[in-house]
């Protein structure tokens, strides 16, 4: 990898007060640089001299300069960036950045901070669904769903400190997203912190079981990142954040954790219409965690594949996987779950029973399951709003009209101050069911109020 680019001979002033700072010679930083390199499988023979030429404006092939970054962070004990090594202009930017899934775990490091550094660019904002893109993920994750160490040597030491810092992040994040959508401040706080902390924690220094701790919660605040990217419609950059998330569980050797973020990137499948991945992303999380995996987290994927199944308009495979679903959560106990699972109890299986059944066009099924769904309203603000779209289509589909208006006007007051596309969504289309009652004042008017307060627009 030679110097490829001049900038016009400026000196690196940048660079150079970075190298001071860290006390490093030119020699020494030379030598680690060309050991970070073999582990990227380039052989380098940088000296003293090639320093001295960077410092006066000469910028090294990518991935060099984040090479030169990473020593230099390992040094430091702290975070350091293209913009700190006066390098910015020499990042590549793929478009592919995010959907890889390195065998090897520090290749993964490396990876997954350099798309968290870039994510909020246009260019994975506006980045669409691919669903060619899973099978890399889903087959490595499913051959090996844990790395054998996880001990990483870097910048500055991680505690469990630290590790509690992150799991409070993602607990405040999933309540708040739960309550307004993930288009609300609080859940953007999750990229906020996988930028700022988890990013410059992943680079430390760490032994096995910090660092498996450690991946496993930076897992699940890249699931969550997920989640609310997707709940946003921004279905490419969720696909990235969960790619990531799996890769992070595999680091962690956190099977059902790996599960239950494939399971996540089920759901998403489903709703952008992937039918067929989305079935086959649930049964697999079942079938590689059925050893690891509580009976509440189980039942979990077992819902996930019935919903995909009943979108799909297919009943006897929706209501097998959902009698298995409902089998399992009988059998829970609560005493081994994960904290991430403790959302999901029989209201959560009830409220899911009635959007499955409104997938099959089966009104009766729909009422007597959400009789059964008592969740905290104040609590999951979002769910209460969505249940009742889907309470409002049952309605429309049964050809009930004044209670499936009476339902979508509680949705609308319920999800005006909810951030959620999705929600959007659920109601754009039972708006779109009031089709053949089009002509009636009430129906214009809930259109219109819908408009008016939310945006949405149909025929």
């Amino acid at each position: 990898m030679g110097d490829t680019h001049v900038r016009e001979r400026i000196p690196n002033l940048a660079l150079d007060q970075v190298i001071a700072a860290s006390g490093a010679s030119h020699k020494a930083l030379a030598h680690r640089i060309n050991e970070l390199a073999l582990q990227w499988g380039h052989e380098t023979h940088y000296t003293h001299t090639s320093v001295a030429n960077w410092l006066r404006g000469m910028t090294p092939q990518w991935p060099v300069p984040m090479l030169i970054a990473t020593a230099l962070q390992e040094r430091l004990g702290r975070r350091v960036t293209m913009a700190d090594i006066g390098m910015t202009h020499a990042e590549p930017i793929e478009t592919t950045l995010g959907l890889d899934f390195p065998r090897d775990l520090p290749s993964a490091v490396v990876g997954t901070t350099q798309f968290w550094s870039h994510m909020h660019r246009r260019t994975f904002m506006d980045a669409v669904f691919a669903a060619t893109a899973l099978a890399t993920p889903v087959v490595r994750w499913l051959t090996q769903p844990a790395d054998p160490e996880a001990e990483h040597r870097g910048g500055r030491r991680v505690g469990r400190r630290d590790i509690a810092e992150l799991h409070e992040a993602a607990e405040h994040a999933r309540h708040w997203d739960s309550r307004y959508g993930g288009g609300s401040s609080g859940a953007s706080l999750v990229t906020h912190v996988l930028q700022t902390k988890a990013a410059p924690l992943l680079e430390g220094s760490y032994p096995d079981q910090i660092g498996r701790e450690l991946f496993s919660a930076t897992a699940q605040l890249a699931r969550l990142a997920g989640f609310a990217a997707a709940d946003m419609h921004r279905h490419g950059l969720a696909q990235r954040h969960y790619t990531q998330a799996l890769r992070l569980s595999r680091a962690a050797g956190d099977v059902p954790l790996g599960g239950y973020v494939l399971a996540s990137m089920a759901m998403q499948a489903s709703l952008t219409g992937h039918l067929t991945e989305a079935i086959d992303m649930a049964q697999a999380a079942t079938e590689r965690t059925k050893h690891a995996a509580t009976p509440r987290t189980l039942a979990f994927f077992a819902l996930i594949e019935a919903r995909a199944h009943a979108r799909a308009g297919d009943r006897n495979p929706a209501e097998h996987a959902f009698a298995r679903s409902e089998r399992l959560l009988g059998r829970a106990t609560g005493a081994d779950d994960p904290q991430w699972i403790d959302f999901f109890g029989f209201p959560r299986l009830a409220a899911d029973a009635a959007e499955i059944y409104r997938d099959l066009r089966m009104p009766g099924q729909v009422m007597h399951w959400n009789a059964l769904a008592a969740m905290p309203t104040a609590k999951f603000v979002r769910s209460h709003g969505l249940r009742l779209t889907v309470i409002a289509s049952s309605h429309s589909q049964a050809g009930n009209l004044d209670e499936a208006l009476h339902a979508g006007h509680q949705a609308i007051d319920v999800l005006t101050p909810v951030t959620s596309q999705r929600s959007v969504q659920y109601l754009g289309d039972f708006l779109q069911g009031l089709t053949p009652w089009s002509h009636e004042k009430s129906v214009q008017e809930i259109k219109r109020r819908a408009a008016r307060e939310l945006a949405i627009r149909v025929a």
